[in-house]
């Protein structure tokens, strides 16, 4: 097991460090989930479970409300060469952190962290009771989610009023998220010697009139509680063809769909039938959108608690992230934690040591009632 004063330093920088260099690309999480577990039982405010490679720790105070702050432990995989262990830069409030999980997400783990194991001590009591929730095999299929494991064997440990989700969003709210949706759109032709195509059909060329309506379909843009999403549709793959003298029988277009929290994954998968539908459409992968929920009163003490440390106005969250998952359960939540969201995933993954403490205290701020 990984030593818990690894992650036991007060300070957000050096907290940080620990749980970045502490590598856990998806499916190898344990050694962090080990060291996250140790902490956490360590602080005898808390009450401490764990699933697999998730771990979840709660207060409780009796408060008549009760908030969620959650994150995931895992990466993606590391470059070539590593971009672990991680490095300091520049000096002041220009200060970065490179290296593998810095904005994706362990700057939102390290915030949570720090935030776990300071209140509920006596005299840093928050208004509200809190569930911290780090979780494993977010950055791989749905199936094998941490959170929606938790969601199926321990729906009570989730349980709450309101939730943030420690997904990057550079010190700035980001309401709900968009929904996605893959299928595979497919034609079908008769194979032949290419040497006598006139006697087969080609469905690769069959496959014209898809890419076609797919390059001149116009995205919409959509409010939904006062927020803009900008939808997409876009070919990300193409498949056809067995070998190069021969006329293709069938192919294959993958198609997906990014979609405004207004429609529902069945409104959205109707959408993609009727747009295709001279052609068989597959449904391979979906996940529904999440609505802001920026008008619950929780939301909207959140978001004054925020706009005070940071003066941004709340936006559209692009992409798909588990606050879905929390709207499937019935509980508003909203994405907030240091880190640009466009450095997510990259080779030269970095995040801002100055938005660090920004979302901490922010999150304090709101927890004490401050």
């Amino acid at each position: 097991m990984t030593d818990p004063a690894t992650l036991a330093s007060s300070d957000l920088v050096d907290l940080l460090t620990a749980i970045c260099d502490i590598e856990s690309v998806s499916g190898d999480e344990t050694a962090l989930a080990d060291a996250v577990e140790a902490l956490l039982r360590g602080q005898p405010h808390l009450d401490v479970h764990r699933d697999g490679d998730a771990v979840v720790a709660r207060t409780t105070l009796g408060r008549d409300r009760r908030v969620v702050l959650a994150g995931h432990l895992d990466t993606v995989p590391l470059t070539d060469p590593p971009n672990l262990p991680t490095r300091l830069t520049g000096t002041g409030d220009d200060r970065e952190l490179w290296g593998r999980g810095t904005v994706d997400m362990k700057a939102g783990i390290a915030v949570m962290l720090a935030l776990a194991v300071e209140l509920g001590r006596p005299g840093a009591e928050p208004v509200a009771d809190v569930t911290y929730v780090f979780y494993d095999h977010e950055e791989v299929e749905e199936s094998k989610s941490g959170l929606g494991r938790l969601a199926r064997n321990r729906p009570d440990l989730l349980a709450g009023d309101f939730a943030v989700l420690g997904e990057p969003t550079s010190a700035d709210i980001e309401g709900g998220c968009q929904g996605t949706l893959r299928v595979d759109v497919r034609t079908r032709g008769v194979a032949a010697h290419s040497a006598r195509s006139w006697r087969g059909e080609n469905a690769i060329h069959a496959a014209a009139p898809i890419l076609a309506l797919l390059a001149g379909y116009d995205a919409a843009q959509v409010e939904v509680d006062g927020l803009v999403y900008r939808e997409g549709l876009n070919a990300v793959g193409i498949t056809g063809g067995i070998a190069g003298n021969v006329v293709p029988d069938a192919c294959t277009v993958t198609v997906n769909y990014r979609f405004a929290p207004s429609r529902t994954l069945a409104e959205a998968e109707q959408h993609l039938r009727e747009l295709f539908a001279d052609h068989e459409v597959v449904v391979t992968d979906a996940s529904p959108a999440a609505r802001p929920g920026l008008d619950d009163p929780l939301a909207a003490e959140f978001v004054a608690a925020v706009l005070a440390r940071t003066g941004g106005a709340p936006k559209p969250k692009f992409g798909w992230t588990d606050v879905a998952r929390f709207a499937e359960l019935g509980i508003p939540a909203v994405n907030f934690a240091p880190g640009d969201p466009l450095l997510a995933h990259a080779d030269d993954e970095r995040v801002r040591v100055a938005e660090l403490a920004v979302c901490r205290d922010a999150l304090r701020d709101w927890l004490r009632g401050a």
